[in-house]
Protein backbone atom coordinates (compact mmCIF):
# COMPACT_ATOMS: atom_id res chain seq x y z
CA UNK A 1 0.00 0.00 0.00
CA UNK A 2 0.84 3.32 -0.97
CA UNK A 3 -0.27 6.60 0.13
CA UNK A 4 0.59 9.95 -1.44
CA UNK A 5 -1.07 13.35 -1.40
CA UNK A 6 -3.64 14.13 -3.98
CA UNK A 7 -2.38 17.01 -5.62
CA UNK A 8 -3.58 16.20 -9.14
CA UNK A 9 -6.01 18.54 -10.12
CA UNK A 10 -6.83 16.22 -13.40
CA UNK A 11 -8.63 13.85 -11.15
CA UNK A 12 -12.05 13.04 -11.81
CA UNK A 13 -14.29 13.53 -8.77
CA UNK A 14 -17.25 11.27 -9.41
CA UNK A 15 -20.33 14.10 -9.74
CA UNK A 16 -17.26 16.72 -9.62
CA UNK A 17 -19.39 18.85 -12.31
CA UNK A 18 -22.12 19.95 -9.52
CA UNK A 19 -19.31 20.80 -7.10
CA UNK A 20 -18.16 25.01 -7.63
CA UNK A 21 -14.67 25.50 -8.21
CA UNK A 22 -14.23 26.46 -4.14
CA UNK A 23 -15.67 22.96 -3.81
CA UNK A 24 -12.87 20.79 -5.49
CA UNK A 25 -10.23 23.27 -4.15
CA UNK A 26 -11.47 21.79 -1.05
CA UNK A 27 -11.94 18.29 -2.29
CA UNK A 28 -8.21 18.62 -3.05
CA UNK A 29 -6.87 19.96 0.19
CA UNK A 30 -8.57 16.70 1.96
CA UNK A 31 -7.89 14.27 0.18
CA UNK A 32 -5.10 11.41 -0.77
CA UNK A 33 -4.24 8.61 -3.45
CA UNK A 34 -3.86 4.94 -1.84
CA UNK A 35 -2.45 2.67 -3.90
CA UNK A 36 -2.65 -0.85 -3.46
CA UNK A 37 -2.11 -3.93 -4.50
CA UNK A 38 -3.69 -7.15 -5.76
CA UNK A 39 -6.13 -8.83 -3.44
CA UNK A 40 -4.82 -6.27 -0.39
CA UNK A 41 -7.70 -5.22 1.75
CA UNK A 42 -8.83 -1.51 1.61
CA UNK A 43 -11.22 -1.94 4.71
CA UNK A 44 -13.36 -4.38 6.67
CA UNK A 45 -16.24 -4.76 7.49
CA UNK A 46 -17.07 -3.77 11.18
CA UNK A 47 -14.42 -1.20 11.34
CA UNK A 48 -15.08 2.54 11.95
CA UNK A 49 -16.01 4.71 9.02
CA UNK A 50 -13.25 7.66 8.39
CA UNK A 51 -13.57 8.79 5.43
CA UNK A 52 -15.33 8.39 1.77
CA UNK A 53 -13.83 6.89 -0.80
CA UNK A 54 -13.85 6.38 -4.16
CA UNK A 55 -12.26 4.14 -7.12
CA UNK A 56 -9.77 5.82 -9.10
CA UNK A 57 -8.51 3.23 -11.62
CA UNK A 58 -8.48 -0.68 -11.07
CA UNK A 59 -11.61 -2.98 -9.62
CA UNK A 60 -12.71 -3.17 -6.25
CA UNK A 61 -14.35 -6.39 -4.90
CA UNK A 62 -17.47 -5.90 -2.43
CA UNK A 63 -17.81 -8.61 -0.38
CA UNK A 64 -19.77 -9.39 2.94
CA UNK A 65 -18.20 -11.73 5.98
CA UNK A 66 -20.66 -14.38 7.29
CA UNK A 67 -19.87 -16.60 10.14
CA UNK A 68 -17.54 -19.22 9.63
CA UNK A 69 -15.19 -17.62 6.79
CA UNK A 70 -18.37 -17.66 4.74
CA UNK A 71 -18.68 -14.71 2.43
CA UNK A 72 -21.20 -13.49 -0.26
CA UNK A 73 -19.63 -11.16 -3.02
CA UNK A 74 -21.69 -8.06 -3.26
CA UNK A 75 -20.34 -6.23 -6.19
CA UNK A 76 -17.59 -4.98 -8.03
CA UNK A 77 -16.41 -1.41 -7.74
CA UNK A 78 -15.38 0.45 -11.51
CA UNK A 79 -13.31 3.31 -11.44
CA UNK A 80 -14.99 6.23 -10.74
CA UNK A 81 -17.69 4.64 -8.24
CA UNK A 82 -17.73 5.92 -4.56
CA UNK A 83 -16.81 3.34 -1.77
CA UNK A 84 -18.60 3.51 1.73
CA UNK A 85 -21.57 5.14 0.84
CA UNK A 86 -23.81 3.12 2.14
CA UNK A 87 -22.00 2.77 5.54
CA UNK A 88 -21.58 6.57 5.96
CA UNK A 89 -25.60 7.56 5.60
CA UNK A 90 -26.89 4.33 7.72
CA UNK A 91 -24.13 3.46 10.25
CA UNK A 92 -20.33 4.55 11.70
CA UNK A 93 -19.15 1.23 10.89
CA UNK A 94 -18.40 -0.84 7.79
CA UNK A 95 -20.99 -3.10 6.99
CA UNK A 96 -18.81 -4.80 4.34
CA UNK A 97 -15.64 -5.08 3.35
CA UNK A 98 -13.47 -3.89 0.39
CA UNK A 99 -10.35 -5.54 -1.55
CA UNK A 100 -8.42 -4.52 -4.40
CA UNK A 101 -8.92 -7.24 -7.43
CA UNK A 102 -5.55 -5.86 -9.23
CA UNK A 103 -3.80 -2.83 -8.82
CA UNK A 104 -5.83 -0.17 -7.37
CA UNK A 105 -5.60 3.52 -6.77
CA UNK A 106 -8.49 4.72 -4.08
CA UNK A 107 -8.99 8.33 -3.42
CA UNK A 108 -9.72 8.65 0.13
CA UNK A 109 -11.63 11.91 1.13
CA UNK A 110 -12.22 13.37 4.59
CA UNK A 111 -15.74 12.48 5.82
CA UNK A 112 -16.50 15.56 6.93
CA UNK A 113 -15.68 17.37 4.26
CA UNK A 114 -17.54 15.36 1.79
CA UNK A 115 -20.69 15.52 4.02
CA UNK A 116 -20.66 18.94 4.19
CA UNK A 117 -20.80 18.77 0.02
CA UNK A 118 -23.94 16.92 0.36
CA UNK A 119 -25.82 19.23 3.02
CA UNK A 120 -24.36 22.26 1.16
CA UNK A 121 -24.61 21.40 -2.55
CA UNK A 122 -28.18 20.29 -3.03
CA UNK A 123 -27.38 19.05 -6.88
CA UNK A 124 -24.44 17.07 -5.71
CA UNK A 125 -26.94 15.43 -2.94
CA UNK A 126 -29.22 14.31 -5.41
CA UNK A 127 -26.51 12.61 -7.25
CA UNK A 128 -25.57 10.72 -4.22
CA UNK A 129 -29.24 9.48 -3.92
CA UNK A 130 -29.58 8.41 -7.11
CA UNK A 131 -25.96 6.22 -6.79
CA UNK A 132 -27.68 4.97 -3.78
CA UNK A 133 -31.00 3.91 -4.92
CA UNK A 134 -28.99 2.40 -8.22
CA UNK A 135 -26.91 0.00 -5.26
CA UNK A 136 -30.10 -0.59 -3.58
CA UNK A 137 -31.94 -2.03 -6.78
CA UNK A 138 -29.08 -3.82 -7.88
CA UNK A 139 -29.12 -5.70 -4.64
CA UNK A 140 -32.33 -6.06 -4.68
CA UNK A 141 -32.18 -7.93 -7.84
CA UNK A 142 -28.84 -10.03 -6.73
CA UNK A 143 -31.67 -11.37 -3.84
CA UNK A 144 -34.55 -12.22 -5.82
CA UNK A 145 -31.58 -14.19 -8.76
CA UNK A 146 -30.68 -16.19 -5.75
CA UNK A 147 -33.32 -17.20 -4.02
CA UNK A 148 -35.89 -17.90 -7.49
CA UNK A 149 -33.59 -18.84 -9.94
CA UNK A 150 -32.48 -22.33 -11.17
CA UNK A 151 -28.48 -22.71 -11.45
CA UNK A 152 -28.15 -21.65 -15.18
CA UNK A 153 -30.32 -18.78 -14.66
CA UNK A 154 -27.60 -17.58 -12.02
CA UNK A 155 -24.27 -18.62 -14.01
CA UNK A 156 -25.89 -16.35 -17.40
CA UNK A 157 -26.30 -13.63 -14.49
CA UNK A 158 -22.72 -13.52 -13.53
CA UNK A 159 -21.46 -14.23 -17.18
CA UNK A 160 -23.91 -11.10 -18.38
CA UNK A 161 -22.69 -8.82 -15.13
CA UNK A 162 -19.12 -8.97 -16.30
CA UNK A 163 -19.49 -8.39 -20.32
CA UNK A 164 -22.28 -5.38 -19.92
CA UNK A 165 -21.62 -4.00 -16.56
CA UNK A 166 -17.88 -4.23 -15.59
CA UNK A 167 -16.03 -4.48 -18.97
CA UNK A 168 -18.26 -3.54 -21.53
CA UNK A 169 -17.10 -6.78 -24.19
CA UNK A 170 -18.01 -9.86 -24.88
CA UNK A 171 -14.70 -11.17 -23.91
CA UNK A 172 -13.30 -10.54 -20.80
CA UNK A 173 -10.77 -12.61 -18.40
CA UNK A 174 -12.57 -13.39 -14.53
CA UNK A 175 -11.11 -11.77 -11.76
CA UNK A 176 -11.92 -14.22 -10.11
CA UNK A 177 -10.90 -17.81 -8.69
CA UNK A 178 -13.86 -20.56 -9.24
CA UNK A 179 -14.78 -20.20 -5.59
CA UNK A 180 -15.18 -16.54 -5.88
CA UNK A 181 -17.12 -16.46 -9.05
CA UNK A 182 -19.33 -19.30 -6.88
CA UNK A 183 -19.96 -16.56 -3.79
CA UNK A 184 -20.90 -14.29 -6.49
CA UNK A 185 -23.31 -16.70 -8.34
CA UNK A 186 -24.61 -17.83 -4.74
CA UNK A 187 -23.76 -21.47 -5.72
CA UNK A 188 -21.04 -23.89 -4.61
CA UNK A 189 -17.51 -24.27 -6.43
CA UNK A 190 -18.42 -27.47 -8.20
CA UNK A 191 -21.51 -26.46 -9.40
CA UNK A 192 -20.35 -22.98 -10.85
CA UNK A 193 -17.62 -25.59 -12.70
CA UNK A 194 -20.73 -27.92 -13.86
CA UNK A 195 -22.68 -25.70 -15.24
CA UNK A 196 -20.07 -23.25 -17.13
CA UNK A 197 -18.26 -26.42 -18.39
CA UNK A 198 -22.27 -27.21 -19.85
CA UNK A 199 -22.31 -23.80 -21.36
CA UNK A 200 -19.28 -24.20 -23.00
CA UNK A 201 -20.16 -27.74 -24.53
CA UNK A 202 -23.42 -26.23 -25.81
CA UNK A 203 -20.99 -23.68 -27.22
CA UNK A 204 -23.04 -20.93 -25.70
CA UNK A 205 -19.76 -19.50 -24.77
CA UNK A 206 -16.02 -20.19 -25.76
CA UNK A 207 -13.64 -20.90 -22.22
CA UNK A 208 -9.93 -20.90 -22.12
CA UNK A 209 -8.55 -20.50 -18.80
CA UNK A 210 -10.16 -17.40 -17.48
CA UNK A 211 -11.03 -16.18 -20.60
CA UNK A 212 -14.61 -16.00 -21.83
CA UNK A 213 -16.00 -15.65 -24.72
CA UNK A 214 -19.79 -15.35 -25.68
CA UNK A 215 -21.06 -17.06 -28.51
CA UNK A 216 -24.58 -16.14 -28.25
CA UNK A 217 -25.49 -13.06 -26.13
CA UNK A 218 -29.25 -13.73 -27.13
CA UNK A 219 -29.01 -17.30 -25.33
CA UNK A 220 -27.25 -15.85 -22.23
CA UNK A 221 -29.77 -12.88 -21.93
CA UNK A 222 -32.59 -16.03 -22.23
CA UNK A 223 -31.35 -17.86 -19.73
CA UNK A 224 -31.10 -14.64 -17.64
CA UNK A 225 -34.29 -14.19 -17.91
CA UNK A 226 -36.01 -17.57 -17.33
CA UNK A 227 -34.51 -18.12 -14.20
Amino acid sequence: MTIYQNNDKETLIPFGSCLTGKEIEIFQKNSNIVTYNKRENIFRQNTRTSHIMFVKSGYVKIYKEGRNNKFIILKIAIPGEYLGLMSIFGSDMHQYSASAIDSVEVCFIDLQTFLGFVKENGDFAMKIINILSIYGIYIFDRLMSQSHKQLPGRIADVILYFAETIYKSQTFEFPFTRRELAELAGTTKESFIRTLAEFKNDKIIQLNGSEVTINSIKIIKTLSNLG
